[in-house]
């Protein structure tokens, strides 16, 4: 990240926080994992990662072994929810 520009640092992050924020409007977690990664290839992504005490991992982090079995299930349209929860969430910081 230190090699971006001052601007994209803020742009980068402002979408983050944004995403952050509309996953727990509309999932409701107990926390959000934020993290970013990467070794191998020169990139940068971020993931932004819900977390709920029934969570096969829960409490240790995602790529640990798994404590219990199952899975949350999201709604059919949750792509298009997140979408526009992200633009809504966006548009009130502008």
């Amino acid at each position: 990240m230190t090699d971006l520009s001052d601007a994209d640092v803020t742009r980068l992050m402002r979408l983050v926080f944004a995403v952050e924020r509309s996953l727990r409007i509309l999932l409701s977690p107990e926390k959000i994992n934020l993290a970013s990664l990467g070794n191998m290839v020169p990139h940068l992504h971020w993931h932004v990662i819900p977390r709920f005490a029934g969570d096969p991992h829960f409490p240790n982090a995602v790529w640990s072994a798994k404590a219990r079995d199952g899975a949350r299930a999201l709604p059919a349209d949750f792509t298009a929810m997140l979408r526009r929860q992200i633009d809504e969430t966006l548009l009130l910081k502008h």
